[in-house]
């Protein structure tokens, strides 16, 4: 009878945790996500040698898709519409963070912080090697404005909390515990090339939701990472970070 009651109980658990996933603030949360990931692996098997439709506009489309995708699902974001401004310090906390996360990007590169190539690079230029504004204004919209909002919701308002508790919404940033931030930071790290920079990224954006409990800061400073890391891309010329 115990035995049958503790597969009861681990079968009535699974079955919540798979109800909390199947959950629409949840899916609100993972469906813009798993969009954009499904582009960017289209934009990776896509001829760069002009025989098909240009890779780099599925960045355009992904911009599109996503940024309708979070649109749709904007009231679902409790995170968004409860009063959640920043403070000054908070915005200038997460501006230092986004600085600092991207010097250390750009300089954690030796081959031994890598993983693998690239599937999908952007180089925005024609023929003849002149810059191609249109392509260059859409990645970095996207990158810049879309990509921190629906990254920070998967990793750190669903991800992070949901590691401790599949209800995560009940989650306070405040009080998540450290083996969330490790395992979100692990799984954010295999999303990416660059693997050391990107736990690095992982932690400082989880921590600084964690300290200032608003997911505007995770937000703001990853946007400044990536906004300062295109226009810094765009003037040096280093497409093989875009």
């Amino acid at each position: 009878m115990g035995h049958r009651s503790a597969q009861g109980l681990g079968f009535n658990e699974l079955a919540m945790d798979m109800d909390s996933l199947l959950s629409r603030v949840a899916l609100a949360r993972v469906i813009p996500f798993v969009l954009f990931m499904v582009l960017l692996a289209v934009r990776g098997h896509l001829p760069a040698d002009g025989s098909g439709m240009d890779p780099r506009w599925v960045y355009g489309l992904s911009v599109l898709v996503v940024g309708g995708s979070l649109a749709f699902f904007w009231r679902g974001y409790d995170e968004f519409n409860r009063l959640s401004r920043l403070s000054l310090w908070q915005g200038l906390l997460a501006i230092v963070v986004g600085v600092v996360v991207f010097k250390l990007w750009v300089v954690l590169i030796e081959p031994w912080m890598l993983l693998g190539q690239p599937t999908a690079s952007f180089r925005p230029v024609d023929a003849d090697g002149q810059l191609q504004w249109g392509l260059i204004a859409v990645r970095w919209v996207g990158a810049a404005l879309l990509v921190p909002v629906m990254e920070e919701l998967f990793w750190r308002s669903f991800l992070m909390r949901w590691i401790d508790n599949p209800n995560f919404e009940k989650v306070d940033p405040a009080e998540v515990s450290p083996k969330a931030i490790v395992l979100s930071t692990l799984v954010f790290m295999l999303a990416h090339t660059q693997w050391l920079g990107a736990i690095v990224a992982g932690l400082a954006y989880a921590l600084l939701y964690r300290y200032t409990r608003s997911l505007w800061a995770a937000i703001a400073a990853h946007a400044v990472t990536n906004g300062v890391l295109g226009v810094w891309v765009v003037l040096m010329g280093n497409w093989q970070f875009w």
